[in-house]
């Protein structure tokens, strides 16, 4: 699907440069908030006397904040502008982190985890609109990867500082400092964070026909759809029931689950920026990234939940670098909602296509607890293979659910664009027209 309406960047300058610098700061420290619990999971389960559903709703607590949040940050980012949004939403991760720090008890530990989840949601649909502001169209979507790369290598410092600072230092003091980081970065949003002059804005509608007018595009939904079908999985493992998995079902040590989880993060920075330039030189061809995506996740699981006995480290390694690769593909549904959205309504549809990817990640860290806990015997913290092959399995509801979304919307996208003159061929016939172009010169 190519443009319906694009934004109108200014050209880049060293001013973007350094606001964009800022912004990943920002949005780094964020990610690394947003996944320190991961690697804490063990250590959550013992601190709080919890079993499965209770360390599944940490996250989901999070994730409904975040998701929830994400259409009114998205609003607030187009009315006050993503300075103010990046800064408040740094601040409030910060006062999260805190709370974490000092709790003791479930309830206490969930108001931080909500916490977290609120300030989260502005920053990386802020990044996104700021990026389109200050980079021409040709290399938004390039550039919105390597935001989302170097963003998502706040995973790194989850697996390895921030899980070697809990294992030495306490959970108290490896919050505490998180906190500390939030809090500076909140700082730095303040100072280098900033939008390009813009005209004065017009009056705006009221808040749910803005929300309607901003997701009535099928090709905005066809974004929300593709990113709900291809993070979670990748989420799941990273943000809780990876660490778990590893060291109690798969018998691997925790040095060994963090070089895991870092493969994953390692292969979701690599694979950014080969998928930005892919999305900028075949914007017709989207959605084909997305299913093949999809249709790679799946093999990845079905190849780790055939067997009942622990898989070999290689067999790991590869399950965790597809899962990995479906991190960047969701950064495709936002480079829907750029070129399918007019400028002043871009971060309402940005937050609704970021709420895809969310909404999937709770459904199946809720659905994963869920299934540990009833399938195992009670008071069980330590589940066994047999669990997670059974609770894992449930992915394959959201997995359909996400793929049904994407054929729909694309059909419904592609007859849009039809109807004011693009029309899009399918991949299999424009292949095999490509083909036989190419098959003269070959021959000749």
């Amino acid at each position: 699907m190519d443009a319906m309406s694009t934004p109108s960047p200014t050209r880049s300058t060293r001013t973007a440069w350094v606001v964009w610098t800022a912004t990943v700061v920002v949005y780094f420290v964020g990610v690394t908030h947003r996944t320190a619990l991961g690697v804490a999971g063990v250590e959550a389960l013992d601190r709080f006397g919890m079993q499965a559903t209770g360390l599944a709703l940490f996250s989901v607590v999070q994730l409904t904040a975040y998701a929830a949040m994400q259409i009114p940050a998205g609003q607030l980012i187009d009315r006050l502008g993503p300075r103010a949004m990046l800064t408040a939403g740094a601040a409030v991760m910060a006062t999260g982190q805190l709370t974490l720090a000092l709790a003791h008890d479930v309830p206490v530990a969930l108001l931080a985890r909500v916490l977290i989840g609120a300030g989260d949601a502005p920053i990386f649909i802020g990044a996104c609109r700021l990026v389109a502001e200050w980079f021409p169209a040709r290399r938004v979507p390039v550039m919105v990867q390597v935001t989302g790369l170097i963003g998502q290598s706040g995973q790194l410092a989850s697996a390895i500082p921030v899980a070697w600072l809990l294992h030495s230092r306490g959970w108290t003091a490896t919050f505490g400092t998180l906190a500390a980081v939030g809090a500076v970065t909140a700082v730095v949003a303040f100072v280098f964070v900033s939008a390009p002059r813009r005209p004065a804005p017009t009056a705006r509608e009221p808040f749910w026909e803005d929300v309607r007018r901003a997701t009535a595009p099928h090709g905005t939904r066809l974004g929300f759809w593709s990113h709900f079908v291809t993070p979670f999985s990748a989420n799941l493992i990273a943000m809780l029931w990876g660490v778990p998995f590893f060291v109690t079902a798969q018998g691997l040590t925790p040095a060994q689950a963090s070089l895991l989880l870092t493969a994953l993060t390692l292969t979701a920075m690599s694979a950014g920026p080969v998928i930005g330039h892919l999305t900028a030189r075949h914007p017709l061809r989207r959605s084909s990234i997305v299913l093949g995506s999809a249709c790679a996740t799946l093999l990845a699981w079905a190849s780790v939940l055939a067997f009942d006995t622990p898989r070999p480290m290689w067999q790991l390694v590869l399950f965790v670098v597809v899962l990995g690769a479906g991190g960047p593909v969701s950064l495709v549904g936002m480079d829907f909602a750029r070129t399918f959205s007019p400028p002043d309504r871009l971060g309402t549809a940005s937050g609704f296509v970021n709420i895809g990817g969310f909404v999937s990640t709770i459904a199946s860290v809720l659905a994963v607890g869920l299934v540990l806990q009833l399938v195992s015997p009670p008071g069980t913290t330590r589940y066994s293979l047999d669990a997670y092959r059974l609770a894992f399995s449930v992915v394959l509801v959201p997995w359909v659910v996400g793929v049904t979304g994407v054929l729909v919307q694309r059909r419904r996208a592609r007859a849009e664009l039809a109807a004011a003159g693009v029309v899009v061929t399918p991949l299999r016939t424009a292949l095999v027209a490509r083909a036989r172009d190419r098959r003269p010169r070959a021959e000749g």
